[in-house]
C-alpha cells in the first residue's frame, strides 16, 4: 500500500458509532440535510427504510430535512408505499422534463439535486434490508464536523444471501473482480476506498452539482473519480456501517454492470489525459446462454450517458426547492 493511502485510512476512515446523532445534530448549525433514494420497483423494502429515517432523525432528532423518493418508472407500488411511510415521492420523468429522458441508476441521483434543498445531500440505495438510521448519521459524520471533507462514501461487509444461506464476504463481486483492479491500476491513491461501487454516500451540494453524473451503472465509480480530481484525496472520507443486506443480481446482469463500469473508468482516463486512444473502445458486450439447440448468443450495448454538471443546466439555480420539503 502507498504511505499515503495508508495515512488516509488512518485519518479519513471513522465507524457510525463514532458519530451519535446529538452529537451531529449540534454540529449542524443551518446546514439543510436532505436523504435520496433512488427506487425502482423496491416496495418491499422502501417503506421500512422511510420509515425508519422519519422515525429517528426527524421525529426524535431533528436531524434530517426532507427524505424524497425518486421513482425510476416502478411498476410496483413503490411510489405509494414510499410516500405512505412519510417520503416526497419525485417521478423521476417528471424533473427537467425539457432535458429528455435517459435511463439509470445515475439519472435519478442528477436529478435529484434539481428537487432537493439540502446542503449536504445523502444516498440511500432502497434495497437495503436490516437498515438502521446510523447508515445516515453515519455519513453525515465527517461532513458536519469537518469542513474540508465533501464527499463520504460507506465501506461495509456484504454477505451474499441467497434464501436462507448467507455467505460471508460472499457480496461484492463486481468490486472485486473489476472495480478494485482498475482503481489501483489508475487511481492509485483511490485503493483505500473500501466500497467504491457502494450506493451510500454523501456529498456537499457545492461540489455535487459541478460535476458530471453518468447515468447507468459506472455512477458510482465516475462520482468517485471525479470527485478526487476536482477536491483532491482528502476532500474523500469513508464510515463503517458494519454490514449491507440487500438483493442481488444474476451473474449475467453483473457482466453488464461491469462493462458500463469499465465504459465510465475509459471515459474518466481519456477524459483526464491519463491515456492516449488510437481507437473508441467497443461498447458491445456478447454473452451467452445455453438453450436447446446450443447455446444463444446476446449482444447489448454498455454505452453510458451522460449528465452535464447540474449548475451548468440553465434554470437550475432559480427552480431548485429552497426550504425544506415536508416531513
Amino acid at each position: 500500500m502507498l504511505p499515503e493511502v495508508a495515512s488516509w485510512l488512518r485519518r479519513r476512515t471513522s465507524t457510525a458509532e463514532d458519530w451519535p446523532s446529538h452529537v451531529l445534530l449540534a454540529a449542524k448549525g443551518a446546514s439543510g440535510i436532505s436523504v435520496v433514494l433512488p427506487a425502482r420497483d423496491e416496495e418491499a423494502t422502501v417503506g421500512d427504510i422511510v420509515a425508519c429515517i422519519r422515525r429517528d432523525l426527524v421525529r426524535r432528532v431533528p436531524l434530517v430535512d426532507e427524505i424524497v423518493v425518486i421513482d425510476s418508472r416502478s411498476t410496483d407500488r413503490t411510489a405509494e408505499v414510499a410516500r405512505a411511510a412519510g417520503a416526497r415521492v419525485v417521478a423521476q420523468d417528471s424533473v427537467l422534463p425539457a432535458l429528455g429522458r435517459m435511463s439509470g441508476k445515475g439519472e435519478a441521483l442528477w436529478k435529484s439535486l434539481a428537487v432537493t434543498s439540502g446542503d449536504i445531500i445523502v444516498f440511500v440505495d432502497a434495497d437495503l434490508r436490516d437498515f438502521t438510521s446510523s447508515y445516515v448519521t453515519g455519513l453525515l459524520g465527517p461532513l458536519l464536523t469537518d469542513p474540508s471533507v465533501g464527499y463520504v462514501k460507506a465501506c461495509y461487509d456484504r454477505p451474499l444471501v441467497d434464501g436462507e444461506r448467507s455467505v460471508e464476504g460472499g457480496g461484492g463481486r463486481v468490486t472485486e473482480l473489476v472495480a478494485r483492479p482498475l482503481i489501483n491500476m489508475h487511481w492509485p491513491l483511490l485503493a483505500g476506498v473500501m466500497q467504491p461501487l457502494g450506493g451510500e454516500y454523501a456529498g456537499r451540494r457545492a461540489l455535487l452539482e459541478r460535476l458530471p453524473f453518468v447515468t447507468g451503472y459506472g455512477v458510482e465509480i465516475g462520482l468517485l473519480v471525479d470527485v478526487y480530481r476536482d477536491s483532491g484525496l482528502d476532500a474523500i472520507a469513508q464510515v463503517d456501517l458494519g454490514r449491507r443486506v440487500h438483493s442481488h443480481q444474476t451473474t449475467e446482469a453483473l457482466g453488464a454492470m461491469s462493462g458500463q463500469i469499465m465504459v465510465t473508468a475509459w471515459s474518466r482516463l481519456e477524459r483526464h489525459g491519463r491515456i492516449m486512444p488510437l481507437s473508441a473502445p467497443s461498447t458491445a458486450l456478447t454473452q451467452f446462454r445455453r438453450s436447446a439447440d446450443g447455446h444463444d448468443a446476446r449482444t447489448a450495448d454498455m454505452a453510458v450517458g451522460e449528465r452535464p454538471p447540474m449548475r451548468e443546466v440553465p434554470g437550475y439555480a432559480s427552480s431548485r426547492p429552497v426550504t425544506p420539503g415536508r416531513r
